[in-house]
């Protein structure tokens, strides 16, 4: 007798607990993630986390309007479909260890970003952390 009651009891324990996840009301997930403002950098800053700022060069002048940084990874605010000119040379996880701005820090004088005269762009990048060419694009 005990092991029917057992099974009894485990039963309707069962469909309880079926009905509760039935007549539940869904949560609806929702995720807001704040990444604050892009960082101050006078020549733009990579397009990858830390977002460190990109030294003079790096970018090439189609990255501007009017002088203004069109921003890159989660703060790109350029046209879909972009493809803007970078050199290579001038990024650290391709061996650069120059200097770079700090975050902040004023534009040196002469260094227009509209008008690069000796700017060699290596490469093509989305504004998201993508590389969409290369030499020959």
């Amino acid at each position: 007798m005990r092991n029917t009651t057992a099974c009894r009891s485990l039963a309707l324990l069962v469909a309880g607990l079926g009905i509760s996840a039935v007549l539940a009301p869904r949560a609806q997930a929702q995720i807001s993630i704040n990444i604050g403002a892009p960082p101050a950098c006078p020549y733009g800053y990579y397009d990858y986390p830390p977002y460190a700022c990109a030294p003079y060069g790096y970018y090439g002048p189609d990255w501007f309007i009017n002088g203004v940084f069109i921003g890159a990874g989660p703060w790109f605010h350029g046209p879909g479909g972009f493809r803007g000119h970078v050199d290579n040379h001038f990024d650290p996880r391709f061996g650069y260890h120059g200097a770079v701005p700090h975050r902040g820090e004023a534009r040196a004088p002469g260094r227009d970003v509209g008008r690069m005269r000796n700017f060699h762009g290596n490469a093509m990048r989305d504004g998201r952390g993508h590389s969409v060419g290369g030499r020959g694009h």
